[in-house]
């Protein structure tokens, strides 16, 4: 599944720069399927969708640092472990309930991401 930060962050960055993905955003900032990855073209969202992989969305939070589930791997193929709750100082990067992946999934999304 996806990991997700709660309302506890404090907004310190750690996580941002660990995120193979580039999954993480801080508050308010719009994200893009094309940031950090080498996909081009149209991509299916989770949610089975289609976006351009450089149309811009709305941020998921606007207070608080936040991860796109559609590009959340749980570091899956790069890493043992999520590297964002790896290095969260408050314990704030947690598993997403709403967002139950298999590990072959999540190594799928990664190949579709980083093609």
């Amino acid at each position: 599944m996806a990991i997700k930060i709660t309302d506890e962050c404090i907004n310190c960055g750690a996580c941002e720069p660990e995120c193979p993905n580039n999954a993480i955003y801080e508050g308010g900032v719009e994200w893009a399927i094309e940031d950090g990855t080498t996909v081009k073209g149209t991509y299916t969202l989770m949610d089975g969708t289609s976006t351009d992989v450089a149309a811009r969305h709305e941020p998921i939070a606007v207070d608080v640092y936040y991860i796109v589930p559609d590009k959340c791997t749980e570091c899956q193929g790069f890493h043992e472990e999520p590297q964002c709750a790896a290095v969260c100082p408050v314990d704030c990067c947690i598993p997403d309930d709403n967002y139950k992946e298999s590990e072959e999934v999540l190594l799928a999304k990664k190949d579709k991401l980083h093609i």
